[in-house]
């Protein structure tokens, strides 16, 4: 009756783990592949973007070396200017996204601008590219932070080249503005939900578009936000999950550095957006497998509730029975074990010893003995009480036992403040690994000891390994180890000897 009982327990808990199992694995796996398909969709958009602003920029870096290289041969005399400004009305009409081209002297007067509205006389030598190309030689264009203009205060952003004289001196610049609102007219036309955002960044951080629009972001440096400190550092591209800086929302993030410009395009969803179909179907599987679960259970409940009415009086008899073994095996493991460590005591490290020595000898292994001794562990004692001594010697348990990694091994208080680790299959570079890896514990754990000439408390290992007729002496085994820790201790201590 009782097997009746815990086949129907076993077919219930089948069936209910195989349902919970498939329902949490069907789950995971749907919610892996929105992500995917969240990453793979944010990473075209990021490509479509780079190439669009790849595009801007080119444009307006031809239409800024054709305009330079006129100024550096022709000069920048009436008649030269008016024929450039013929020149750039053809051009504008073939850039929609253009808001002016304006031409500066090397004092940062205006000379020419295809924006009517920009007055002459006016100046533009505390603006950042003037600033820039007048201290920096380089020819190369310059993409500039979002400026706000000052013919109708309209944020751009600039493309700018330098104008050298015939000598090679600072001449002027040639600046290209392009409008934010058409990168924003564009990034509002891509479905990225209520709570995504599209991003255009300078390499260094400082933001150039940000759709959603908010003034108070333009010019904004975000070097040191996580996706730029954990990614952007050594990836040109690729995803990420994270809380925004700027309004707290959780995006995921897809990003990719230009090949060919200092221009990081990112574009982010909204992680809570890009889930809700998957949590509407992981939910809507949840409370169909929890009915079902629901109703096995209680088909099975009535099930067990039957054969219980028949076999109460054998359950009391069995609980009597478990409770004395419980009880025996609890008395026969605190006769191997060591009270104040919890570590197996003397009598079971002699016998696991014996034990395993006899099985390397039938399988032909090696077998490794560690001996271990805390150094200087009577000063600890004298200086502050047997009480600290204790607790010293339950934390050394503690990491011993935290470094053997294998259930085989056997980590035992052999004695006093001498420890011992049995380690089966193992030959001496595997033991003297696993010293190590005590000593480098121990050093980490840094437990003062003011009257230890280390400082801290430490640990001397003697090592010895076994095979074959070797094994036969179990106590000569354990002397051998002895003898390795007494040299170790005679080297200095803090160290280990194999023997």
């Amino acid at each position: 009756m009782k097997r009746d009982t815990h086949l129907v327990v076993l077919l219930l808990l089948v069936i209910g783990c195989s349902l919970a199992s498939l329902t949490v694995w069907k789950v995971l796996v749907s919610r892996d592949r929105a992500l995917e398909e969240v990453d793979v969709h944010g990473l075209n958009l990021t490509q479509a973007l780079t190439t669009y602003s790849e595009g801007i920029v080119r444009q307006s870096s031809l239409l800024l070396l054709g305009l330079v290289e006129r100024l550096e041969t022709e000069g920048s005399g009436p008649a030269q200017l008016q024929r450039l400004s013929a020149l750039i009305d053809r051009q504008e009409l073939l850039m929609p996204q253009l808001r002016g081209i304006t031409i500066y002297d090397n004092q940062g007067r205006w000379l020419m601008s295809s924006n009517q509205s920009i007055m002459a006389g006016g100046n533009s030598s505390d603006r950042t590219y003037f600033i820039h190309h007048r201290g920096d030689p380089s020819r190369e264009i310059y993409i500039g932070p979002p400026i706000k203009s000052h013919s109708n205060q309209e944020w751009v952003i600039t493309v700018s080249q330098r104008v050298n004289g015939p000598h090679g001196e600072f001449a002027g610049v040639v600046v290209v503005t392009l409008g934010v609102k058409n990168f924003l007219q564009l990034f509002g036309q891509l479905d990225v939900g209520q709570e995504g955002a599209i991003g255009l960044s300078y390499t260094d951080g400082t933001l150039l578009v940000r759709y959603p629009f908010r003034e108070q972001d333009m010019g904004r440096n975000f070097s040191k936000s996580p996706i730029f400190a954990k990614y952007l550092v050594d990836q040109s591209v690729g995803t990420a999950s994270f809380t925004s800086s700027l309004d707290g929302v959780a995006r995921l993030y897809a990003f990719r550095r230009s090949d060919q410009l200092p221009l990081i395009t990112i574009v982010a969803l909204g992680k809570r957006e890009a889930l809700a179909v998957w949590r509407t179907e992981a939910l809507l599987s949840a409370v169909v497998v929890t009915g079902l679960l629901g109703l096995t259970g209680l088909i099975g409940w009535f099930l067990i509730l039957g054969i219980r009415r028949r076999i109460k009086a054998e359950d009391q008899l069995r609980e009597i029975q478990q409770q004395l073994l419980s009880s025996n095996r609890q008395l026969e493991l605190l006769a191997m074990r060591d009270a104040l460590t919890g570590l197996a005591n003397r009598r079971c490290f002699d016998q696991s010893l014996a034990m395993e020595a006899r099985r390397a000898q039938r399988e032909s292994t090696t077998l490794a003995l560690l001996m271990l001794d805390i150094d200087y562990f009577k000063r600890f004692n004298d200086s502050l009480g047997h009480v600290a001594g204790d607790a010293c010697l339950q934390t050394f348990s503690k990491i011993f036992e935290a470094c053997v990694k294998r259930s085989s091994d056997l980590v035992a208080r052999y004695g006093g403040e001498e420890f011992g680790i049995i380690m089966p299959d193992t030959n001496s570079h595997g033991a003297a690994v696993v010293a190590q890896l005590i000593l480098d514990r121990l050093k980490q754990e840094n437990i003062p000891h003011n009257s230890s000439p280390f400082g801290r408390l430490s640990v001397s290992i003697g090592i010895v390994t076994a095979s074959g007729s070797q094994l036969d002496n179990v106590q000569g085994l354990i002397e051998a180890a002895d003898h390795a820790l007494y040299r170790a201790k005679a080297l200095g201590r803090n160290q280990f000897v194999r023997g």
